[in-house]
């Protein structure tokens, strides 16, 4: 399939995936590119080495984080949805890039799968809102215990629950607006410098 047939069918795919797994993924479309560069830099992608990115979807947001990683990085994705997982492996095909399929409380297992300990940048595009409480907390805590000295978590979020879950364990979060996006959504960052320098 050519890109130019690739990028037509991407929000179908999309769509599709949302129909069938409505509570794991976070909208009926794609995220805009205004909404992705403002991810890309909050969460300083280019200076990470080791990146994972739970709930990639048909990978508009990890195409862009690939291009701005440097050569040495790798990024590892944890997506349950066989239809975005076959999507993913049929469209990049990048030797930086793994899947994991599996839940996002699986970080711990899916980094020691390609010999990682830590990770630099944790970026989420799955609706902590629809969660159910325990496993969004158990995720959240996951990935807390994962993050490097310097590590960064950055969701793009529709609902602000991630912030009420995510604040106790990991801190205050920085709040950016996203309303260029349909639908309208919230960045939320977390650095553990941050949190280290609160405690």
């Amino acid at each position: 399939m050519s890109d130019s047939m690739n990028h037509k069918a991407r929000p179908l795919t999309f769509l599709a995936g949302f129909l069938k797994h409505p509570r794991e993924v976070g909208s009926v479309i794609p995220s805009s590119r205004s909404l992705i560069r403002r991810i890309v830099r909050h969460g300083d992608v280019s200076s990470a080495r080791v990146v994972v990115e739970l709930g990639p979807g048909t990978g508009v947001v990890t195409k862009q984080m690939l291009r701005h990683m440097r050569p040495d990085a790798r990024l590892i994705a944890l997506e349950i949805n066989p239809l975005y997982i076959k999507t993913l492996q049929r469209d990049i095909q990048d030797p930086r890039f793994s899947i994991h399929a599996g839940p996002a409380t699986e970080i711990q297992q899916a980094l020691q799968t390609v010999g990682e300990h830590e990770v630099d940048l944790v970026v989420s595009g799955i609706p902590f809102s629809t969660l159910p409480k325990p496993e969004a907390r158990r995720t959240l805590q996951r990935l807390n215990d994962r993050l490097s000295p310097d590590g960064r978590f950055v969701a793009y979020q529709f609902r602000s629950e991630v912030r009420k879950l995510g604040e106790p364990i990991l801190g205050p979060a920085t709040v950016r607006a996203g309303y260029w996006n349909f639908p309208p959504m919230r960045i939320f960052i977390w650095r553990r410098s941050d949190a280290v320098a609160l405690a």
